[in-house]
């Protein structure tokens, strides 16, 4: 059976600890994406003959880690794409960056324009035709001697929206040759992940609050002990 972190289960909803280099929808590279490996499990795990419905609510990047939550009933996905068109989902993600941002805690607001051949985000001037509105909130959490632990709340969700404002005032996220890093991670993997998801759940209303363990990485544990102690 696959190794698959599961974060949390419920009848509607299942949420998984993704892995850097998993893909939460196919793409040309033909790789097997994440809601397969669930269904796989979810088959094996309650012993379901015929299809197991796994349906895509919000996705990750390839290099990213961390919450995915992918609905196990029709009712579960509809209603939580629902509570994601009407922001009633909040997340926070942790970024190692390579440069600490010059603000302590602030909040970027930036118009990005995506290039679909290059698939990379970059900031356009405002007014530019086919670019959208970002904006996140960002935290210095922990600081080591040579990278800086950064926590983000992101109030929009544009494509590479984090990738692209931290690289944009010098905070590249480490590993993210894509946006300007000094090198890549060995793993191929960028140091970006999602650390927690906080909604209503949509049919049982009651709150639900996940929170993703870092990578198995020495730095991402260093950091989350720091926060941790903090």
């Amino acid at each position: 059976m696959d190794e698959i972190e599961v974060l949390y289960e419920d009848n509607h909803l299942i949420a998984v600890n993704k892995r850097s280099g998993d893909i939460t929808q196919g793409d040309k590279t033909g790789d097997e994406p994440l809601p397969e490996k669930v269904k796989r499990w979810l088959k094996v795990k309650y012993d379901k003959p015929g299809n197991v419905f796994c349906g895509v609510i919000h996705r990750l990047d390839r290099p990213t880690s961390g919450i995915v939550v992918l609905a196990k009933t029709s009712k579960g996905l509809s209603r939580m794409n629902a509570l994601f068109q009407k922001k009633e989902v909040q997340k926070t993600y942790w970024a190692i960056v390579e440069n600490a941002p010059a603000v302590a805690q602030g909040t970027l607001v930036n118009d990005l324009k995506k290039n679909e051949k290059r698939n990379k985000s970059g900031v356009v001037n405002e007014g530019t035709s086919g670019a959208k509105r970002a904006e996140l909130n960002y935290n210095l959490a922990a600081k080591s001697d040579r990278y800086s632990l950064l926590e983000i709340d992101p109030k929009t969700g544009r494509h590479h929206q984090i990738r692209t404002q931290l690289a944009h005032i010098g905070s590249t996220i480490k590993g993210d040759l894509k946006y300007g890093a000094k090198r890549s991670n060995k793993d191929g993997s960028i140091s970006l992940h999602a650390r927690s998801i906080s909604f209503v759940h949509p049919v049982k209303k009651e709150r639900v609050e996940i929170t993703a363990p870092v990578p198995n990485d020495n730095l991402w544990q260093w950091f989350e002990h720091r926060v941790d102690e903090s």
